[in-house]
């Protein structure tokens, strides 16, 4: 043994070998390509919004502001179908937030939490739990927007906006 080296305690010994198990089992991901897969799959829903939009505005006549609902409609009503047939998870695992960031991400969270609790029943589980996820989404949304609210009251005051 070397001359400043003191021997390892027990503890270290568990420390060291507990490092080295996380090691092995963590996964080694590269940021670059997930970046990637999240820039794609968000790219290919906003395409697809895209594609009703124009559908919905040049063939059928609607309005903008009609046809963007239509777009919302049909994009949360496919995300909630995919997540009811378990595909659109698959998707958030390889397209991670170019999934759940937009409003398909959102719907998903929605009823993945309808899903998981239904067993518990229609009132204790579905309509206690369904907005565990999306409920901080829905809590930090609209108290961001009326800190924002606020903030653009107080500059149109001073003159500012």
């Amino acid at each position: 043994m070397a001359q400043n080296q003191k021997p390892q305690t027990m503890q270290e010994k568990k420390e060291q070998a507990y490092q080295q198990h996380v090691e092995q089992v963590t996964p080694k991901y590269s940021l670059s390509w997930r970046m990637c897969k999240a820039f794609v799959t968000g790219g290919i829903i906003c395409l697809i919004g895209q594609l009703i939009l124009n559908y919905a505005t040049n063939t059928v006549g609607l309005d903008k502001e009609t046809a963007g609902s239509w777009c919302s409609m049909l994009l949360v009503l496919t995300s909630v179908i995919l997540t009811g047939f378990n595909l659109y998870p698959r998707l958030v695992e390889w397209g991670g937030a170019g999934a759940l960031v937009p409003i398909t991400g959102f719907a998903n969270s929605i009823v993945s939490a309808a899903i998981e609790y239904q067993k518990e029943g229609q009132v204790f589980g579905i309509g206690c739990k369904i907005f565990t996820i999306a409920g901080p989404v829905i809590l930090y949304g609209i108290f961001t927007s009326w800190v924002l609210g606020i903030v653009y009251w107080v500059m149109t005051l001073l003159g500012v906006v």
